[in-house]
C-alpha cells in the first residue's frame, strides 16, 4: 500500500473538492456546472444570514461569481433537485441513479412523509397534477392559506398548508421535479416536462446504485475510511473494510496507509494522478478561505475530526444559549488546514459584512502573513456579498481583532 501522511490525505482531499489550491481562472457557468459534478452533490439550505449556503459552496472554490448561474444551471436542466446526502442540486447525468435509489430504497424523513401523504390524500394530488399540467409550473406562495393569508409557515411539515405539503409529498415520491427557483422558492412542474428524456430512463438495480454511489462518494472525497463512506449520499448500513473488497480487487478503489489511521484509506482510481503529484510535492496547498456550514468537507463530524482535528458542529439549530461559537459559524480553511471559524452576518442593505466573533483553533498562531491572507479572504467574501464594509466585532485571541483590522484596512487602500 502506498503511505501517506496525514498532510497528504488532507491535501488529498481538498483537492478532490477543489479546495488546495485558489481558483486559477474567472469563473465561468461551465466552471459552476464542472464544480457540481467534482462534488456529486451541492446541499441546499435556505438560511440566508450570509449568502445561502450552496452560492457559498461554490464560492470557496470558484472566487467571485454571479449567483445566478446556479440559478441558471437548474433553470437550464443541467442540474436537478433531489433528496441525497440532505436536500441538494446534482447534475441531471445522475437522473436515474437518485429516482432508482429514492424510490427503492432510501429512507429519508422528506420521502417517508410524501409517501404518507400520498396514501392519504391521492385524489387531492391527482387535482394538483391535473392544475399544473393545464396551468404549467406553480410554487407553494401561489396558493393561498385556510385562514386566507397567502403564503406558509416556517418550520416543518406540521407548519405547511395543504398545497405546500402535496407540492413536497409529489416531488419526493418523483411525480414533480424543481424546474426553476424563484427568489430561492421552489417552482414546481411534471417531471416529465422538466426532465423531458424521463419516460425513456431506465433504472437501474439499487445493487448497482449502490455500488456506483460508494464510488462516487470516494471519488468526492479524495481519501476516506471505510466508514465515511455511507455519509456522503446516506448510505445504509455503515460500510466495513469487507464491503470495499471488490472494488479493490477490479482496481476501481486503492488501499492506502495513512499516518495516525489504524484502519486503511481508500482512494478511486480515477484521483491516482492526483496523488501521486501530491506526494511527489509538485501539487501544494495556497487557498484560503471561508466555507459554509454545510460544506462536504465538515459534513461528517468525525471524518472533519480526523482529517483536520476540527471539532466542527452546526449551531444554527440549537437553541442560542446553548450555541458555543455563533448562529451561522463558517470554517476557515487556510492552506491546507482548517485553523478557525468565525460568526458572520452579511447587512446587505447597509454594505457591511460583520464578523461577530473569529475564533482560532487551539493552539494556532498565525504570522503576519497568514493574517494577510485570511483578511484578504473574508474581504474577498465581503465583496462578493456586496457588503465591502468589514467590520470585526470580537476575536479570539483578542489581540488578532487589531491585526485584521489593519490587514483589511491596507487591502482597502491598494
Amino acid at each position: 500500500m502506498t503511505n501517506l501522511t496525514l498532510q497528504h490525505a488532507r491535501h488529498l482531499q481538498l483537492a478532490a473538492q477543489g479546495l488546495l489550491v485558489a481558483p486559477a481562472k474567472t469563473a465561468t457557468p461551465l466552471a459552476v456546472r464542472r464544480c457540481i459534478d467534482r462534488m456529486q452533490l451541492l446541499q441546499i439550505d435556505t438560511i440566508h444570514v450570509v449568502a445561502r449556503s450552496p452560492y457559498l459552496v461554490l464560492f470557496s472554490r470558484l472566487g467571485h461569481y454571479p449567483a445566478r448561474w446556479l440559478d441558471q444551471a437548474l433553470a437550464r436542466a443541467h442540474l436537478f433537485e433531489t433528496w441525497a446526502h440532505e436536500a441538494c442540486f446534482a447534475p441531471m447525468a445522475d437522473l436515474a441513479l437518485h429516482r432508482a435509489y429514492n424510490h427503492q430504497t432510501r429512507r429519508h424523513w422528506g420521502i417517508a412523509n410524501g409517501q404518507a401523504i400520498l396514501a392519504r390524500q391521492r385524489a387531492e394530488l391527482d387535482a394538483l397534477l391535473a392544475h399544473i399540467e393545464a396551468s404549467g409550473p406553480v410554487k407553494s406562495s401561489e396558493f393561498e392559506r385556510a385562514d386566507g393569508e397567502g403564503g406558509g409557515k416556517s418550520g416543518g411539515w406540521w407548519g405547511w398548508k395543504d398545497e405546500k405539503r402535496w407540492l413536497e409529498a409529489l416531488f419526493a415520491t418523483g411525480e414533480l421535479m424543481v424546474t426553476r427557483r424563484d427568489k430561492f422558492q421552489r417552482v414546481y412542474d411534471l417531471a416529465h416536462r422538466v426532465a423531458p428524456g424521463l419516460a425513456n430512463l431506465t433504472l437501474p438495480q439499487v445493487d448497482a446504485v449502490r455500488t456506483q454511489f460508494i464510488e462516487k462518494s470516494v471519488q468526492a472525497l479524495g481519501v476516506t475510511q471505510a466508514r465515511w463512506v455511507h455519509d456522503y449520499f446516506r448510505l445504509k448500513p455503515r460500510l466495513k473494510d469487507a464491503d470495499l473488497d471488490e472494488l479493490v480487487e477490479q482496481g476501481l478503489l486503492h488501499r492506502v496507509a495513512v499516518e495516525g489511521w489504524t484502519v486503511p484509506g481508500y482512494v478511486h482510481a480515477s484521483n491516482l494522478a492526483l496523488l501521486k503529484k501530491i506526494v511527489a510535492g509538485k501539487l501544494e496547498a495556497s487557498h484560503t478561505t471561508l466555507l459554509s456550514p454545510f460544506d462536504p468537507i465538515v459534513w461528517d463530524r468525525e471524518r472533519a475530526s480526523v482529517m483536520f482535528n476540527f471539532d466542527y458542529r452546526i449551531e444554527c439549530y440549537t437553541p442560542e444559549a446553548r450555541r458555543r461559537f455563533g448562529y451561522f459559524v463558517l470554517p476557515i480553511l487556510h492552506r491546507g488546514e482548517l485553523i478557525g471559524r468565525l460568526d458572520a452576518k452579511a447587512h446587505r442593505a447597509v454594505g457591511v459584512f460583520q464578523v461577530k466573533a473569529l475564533y482560532l483553533e487551539p493552539g494556532v498562531t498565525l504570522a503576519d502573513n497568514a493574517v494577510l491572507n485570511v483578511a484578504e479572504a473574508i474581504a474577498h467574501c465581503a465583496a462578493w456579498h456586496e457588503t465591502p464594509e468589514v467590520k470585526i466585532t470580537r476575536t479570539q485571541p483578542g489581540a488578532l481583532r487589531v491585526r485584521l483590522r489593519k490587514a483589511i484596512s491596507l487591502l482597502a487602500k491598494a
